[in-house]
C-alpha cells in the first residue's frame, strides 16, 4: 500500500490562497501528507502555520527544516507550537543542506553534519518531550560550560514528534535509519532503490529495527500524455540542475547519489559541463531513461507501472508534482493520479 504527499510552492511569488485551495482540494482527494521546503527564500514552518487553519486531516511537514539556521531547542518550541496548531499533525523533517547554503546564507561552518543532524534530533526530542535538557555532545553541550545558563525544561505542552531524515550519503542514510522515524528521498529511482535502502537498512538494524519500521518517501513530476517524449524534455533541466548545481563541485550530495546509482560517468560530465558554464549542453546530456525513472510520465497505464514500481521498490508514500493548465488542470492530475493509486493499491 502507498499513500500519496504533495508539496507546497515555496520560490518566487507565492499565491498564498492558491495554494491553499489545491492542499485543500488534494485532502479532499485523500492525499495524506503535504510539505514545505526551504533554502534561502521562505522558512519551511510558517507556510505549514498557514496551512494548519485550512486542514483537518493531512500531515504538514517540514521538507526540511536546516539544522544550521535554528538552534535544536528553537526547533523543539518549534515542534511544540506547531503540534498544538495542527492538533499533532506535524511531521519534522531535518537536513543538514549544503556548504554553499550553510556556509555562504547562515554563516555556519559545514562540517560533521551526520553528528550534527544525530546530536540535533537527540535534543529536538528531549526537549519536546519535557525532559531537562542536559547534552553533552561533540558538538552541543546544554547548558553552555562557564555560563550562567542552567538546565531547563519546557514550560509548553510536552509532545512527541515524528522526525524524517533527508539525507544522501551512506553514513547519513545508516543514521537515518537508525535515529529517524523516515526518510524523505531524492534522486530516487524505484530500479536503483538498493542504492539508499541498504544503508537504511544497516542502521535500522543498530537500532532492532528493519527497513519495514521506517517511513519512507520518494516521488517525481506527474504528467499524463500520449507523447512521452514531450513530457521528458520539459524535465532533462531539473535533472541537469540538480547534478551540476546543487553544492559545490567538492560537496553535490544529490550528483553522487546519481552516480552511486550506475551514473558515474554522467555525473561527472553533466556537473562538468554546468559549472563550466555550457548548461544548455549539461541538459542535453541528461538519458530519457533518468527522466522516466525519477518521475511517473506517460499514458495512465504507463504512470500506474510507475506507481507500481515505488510501491515494490518499497517506498510507502509517492511526493509528487501534479503538471497542469492553473489550478484546476494540476488538480485533474492529481485527482486521475490518486485514482490509478488506489486501483494499485486494490491489487495488493
Amino acid at each position: 500500500m502507498v499513500s500519496v504527499a504533495i508539496s507546497m510552492a515555496m520560490a518566487g511569488p507565492i499565491d498564498w490562497e492558491t495554494n491553499a485551495a489545491f492542499v485543500q482540494e488534494a485532502e479532499k482527494l485523500g492525499v495524506e501528507y503535504c510539505w514545505a521546503a526551504e533554502s534561502w527564500g521562505y522558512d519551511a514552518v510558517t507556510p505549514l502555520a498557514f496551512l494548519a487553519g485550512k486542514t483537518t486531516k493531512m500531515k504538514l511537514g517540514t521538507a526540511i527544516m536546516q539544522v544550521s539556521g535554528r538552534t535544536p531547542a528553537m526547533t523543539a518550541m518549534t515542534v511544540m507550537s506547531m503540534q498544538q496548531i495542527t492538533g499533532g499533525r506535524f511531521i519534522c523533517g531535518l537536513g543538514a543542506s549544503g556548504p554553499q547554503v550553510v556556509e555562504g546564507w547562515h554563516g555556519q561552518e559545514f562540517g560533521r553534519s551526520m553528528t550534527r543532524l544525530r546530536e540535533y534530533a537527540e535534543i529536538v526530542r528531549m526537549a519536546a518531550r519535557g525532559e531537562r535538557v542536559l547534552f553533552d555532545g561533540d558538538l552541543y553541550r546544554l547548558p553552555l560550560p562557564g555560563g550562567e545558563g542552567k538546565a531547563l525544561k519546557t514550560s509548553g505542552v510536552p509532545t512527541e514528534v515524528p522526525i524524517f531524515f533527508a539525507t544522501l550519503s551512506p553514513k547519513s542514510l545508516e543514521m537515518t535509519g537508525e535515529v529517524g522515524d523516515g526518510w524523505l528521498g531524492t534522486s530516487f529511482m524505484p530500479e536503483h532503490a538498493d542504492v539508499f535502502f541498504k544503508h537504511l537498512a544497516i542502521g535500522a538494524s543498530r537500532a532492532g529495527k528493519s527497513l519495514k519500521d521506517l517511513h519512507l518517501q520518494a516521488g517525481g513530476t506527474v504528467a499524463f500524455g500520449d507523447d512521452l517524449a514531450k513530457l521528458i524534455e520539459p524535465r532533462r533541466s531539473s535533472l541537469a540542475f540538480s547534478m551540476g548545481a546543487m553544492g559545490s563541485r567538492q560537496h553535490n550530495f544529490y550528483n553522487a547519489a546519481f552516480r552511486r546509482a550506475g551514473y558515474e560517468d554522467l555525473g561527472m560530465e553533466v556537473q562538468r559541463t554546468w559549472l563550466g558554464g555550457d548548461r544548455q549542453k549539461a541538459i542535453s546530456l541528461v538519458p530519457d531513461e533518468m527522466v522516466v525513472q525519477t518521475n511517473l510520465l506517460g499514458t495512465g497505464e504507463m504512470v500506474k507501472n510507475r506507481i507500481r514500481a515505488y510501491r515494490d521498490s518499497g517506498i510507502n508514500c509517492i511526493r509528487v508534482d501534479p503538471v497542469g493548465e492553473g489550478l484546476a488542470g494540476r488538480l485533474e492530475t492529481l485527482g486521475r493520479f490518486m485514482d490509478l493509486t488506489g486501483e494499485v493499491n486494490a491489487e495488493s
